[in-house]
């Protein structure tokens, strides 16, 4: 199987399916390859914040999803660990607004679909069933990709540019050294609910340091179930991780609480270490876009917005570079500063609210603080729902 084109994209999911989308609604030809035969169930908190919504609508499948059920999420509740609620709404902030005053709630199966049916939909080439497992190198510069398809045999495909949206375990990235450790080592458990009562409007987190577990609607009686913990505590049971999940679940009481009732409906999945560094490649005619960037911690959520908003910002760069015939790693690097102007802010909040709610006190104080300043709560919700820009939150809050 060889195939030239202007753009290979490695993998299917959000960032994939968006980047393939875009370019090629911009004329450019491009061949997507994907390892699985469609679709398929993947560990995630299916929670999508109000600004992933404006890129789903730009792709397409913003209808599609409304009309498939997903679930309206107007904002969040957070749990401290003293029993110290704040519920946050999303909308207007000073004049920043969402999209849409809304999170969504859907699964990744449907999220998945209906982005690969949109990809179906443009004049793309694109192949199930292919395993990506090294790059084609030459003169330094990305020019390809090998694998194997669903039969087992050899596939090469090149293209002017290769785009990895191959996901965490991207091969691309580790195939060219860009992958490393990160030091916050945690791992997620996750699984479904049903008979959570009144478990509809809102996605609920609960703090308890070291750990933290979210609720999120996807149906009108169906909750993703999400834990995340230490790795090194969660290691040790590799082989017993249901005993250690429920043994875990009781060990948080608020949550333990918001079950009382509540039947798991699904299998325990679990994944880590969640965070890891990937860092730019050095050859030309290479991008990375979704998780096969590097990936932090799933407590803001931000996880499919960042994938969407990549796929955006590639599709720019590539769309220029490609025209100006320079696919070089100096022209591509526009990419790389794009993606720290749009997610620099936000990731050092993210790792501020890491800070916060890896401290029992801490994490207590902060929420009564929030608690008396509804204001301030709506706003720093607008943050984590990525439509107020960080950099406005000294102004907003002096205002």
């Amino acid at each position: 199987m060889t195939r030239a084109a202007d753009v290979l994209v490695v993998g299917a999911g959000p960032a994939g399916a968006a980047t393939a989308i875009l370019l090629a609604e911009q004329g450019l030809a491009v061949t997507v390859l994907e390892r699985g035969p469609r679709a398929r169930p993947k560990v995630c908190g299916e929670y999508l914040s109000p600004e992933a919504g404006r890129v789903l609508d730009r792709l397409g499948a913003l209808k599609v999803l409304d009309a498939g059920g997903a679930v309206a999420l107007a904002g969040m509740r957070i749990t401290a660990p003293d029993g110290t609620v704040l519920t946050g709404r999303y909308g207007a902030v000073g004049d920043f607004r969402p999209y849409r005053e809304q999170a969504i709630g859907v699964s990744r199966a449907t999220l998945d679909g209906a982005l690969l049916d949109r990809v179906r939909a443009q004049p793309v080439d694109l192949y199930l069933g292919v395993r990506v497992t090294d790059v084609v190198v030459e003169h330094g510069d990305v020019v390809g990709v090998v694998g194997v398809d669903a039969a087992g045999a050899r596939v090469e495909m090149r293209a002017r540019v290769v785009v990895a949206a191959d996901g965490r375990a991207s091969a691309i990235a580790h195939a060219l050294g860009c992958r490393h450790p990160h030091r916050l080592a945690r791992m997620a458990l996750v699984t479904y609910v049903v008979g959570v009562p009144d478990c509809r409007d809102v996605g609920e987190i609960f703090v308890d340091p070291p750990d933290y577990a979210i609720l999120n609607p996807l149906a009108p009686d169906r909750v993703n179930l999400s834990l995340v913990v230490p790795l090194a505590h969660a290691a040790p049971w590799r082989s017993r991780l249901e005993d250690f999940f429920a043994a875990r679940v009781k060990q948080l009481p608020h949550l333990a609480r918001r079950l009382a009732g509540a039947r798991r409906v699904a299998p325990l999945a679990s994944m880590g270490p969640l965070a890891y560094r990937v860092t730019p490649p050095r050859e030309g005619g290479v991008l990375f876009v979704g998780d096969a960037a590097g990936f932090y911690d799933p407590f803001t959520g931000e996880g499919i917005f960042t994938a969407l908003r990549s796929a955006e910002l590639a599709a720019d760069t590539l769309a220029t570079a490609l025209r100006a015939g320079d696919v070089s790693a100096a022209a591509l690097a526009a990419y790389g500063r794009a993606r720290r102007a749009a997610f620099a802010d936000k990731e050092r909040v993210t790792r501020a609210l890491q800070a916060l709610i890896g401290r029992r006190r801490l994490a207590n104080l902060a929420a009564r603080w929030l608690a008396a300043r509804p204001r301030l709560l709506d706003t720093l919700l607008g943050v984590i729902g990525d439509y107020v820009p960080p950099r406005a939150l000294p102004r907003l809050l002096l205002s």
